[in-house]
């Protein structure tokens, strides 16, 4: 009972363009134009067919939105591409922030590891 179904990972790549077209309202050459065009890039069976998670269609019906506000596709694949960016300095940021935290709290507790405090300071300043 414990075992995870493909249907329950959002990743899967379940749904077929026909079954994404029709789910989503659109016509099949717009999701093969998104793929063309590599905004959205669902994968691909031994076959050569394209298969969709659900966290693709997700990111079909944003894309959508940004298409019915007038945006181009170059123009959405650059905000796709700059939004990733984003995420990952966001997680980078919070790792270096643990870090931080980590390093603080191991010096608070063996002051005799480090140099009185100064953390980040040159020998210098």
């Amino acid at each position: 009972m414990g075992r995870r179904l493909p249907v329950d990972d959002e990743h899967a790549p379940l749904y077929t363009v026909g079954q994404v077209a029709t789910m989503l309202e659109l016509q099949q050459a717009f999701l093969r134009r998104l793929d063309e065009h590599q905004v959205v890039r669902p994968r691909r069976t031994p076959g050569g067919q394209r298969r969709y998670s659900r966290h693709e269609i997700t990111r079909v019906r944003y894309v959508v939105e940004l298409v019915e506000e007038g945006m181009t596709l170059a123009a959405i694949r650059r905000v796709l591409q700059l939004e990733r960016k984003v995420r990952e300095l966001e997680e980078q940021r919070e790792r270096d922030r643990r870090r931080i935290r980590e390093l603080e709290a191991a010096l608070a507790a063996d002051p005799a590891r480090g140099d009185g405090g100064a953390v980040g300071r040159s020998a210098g300043g």
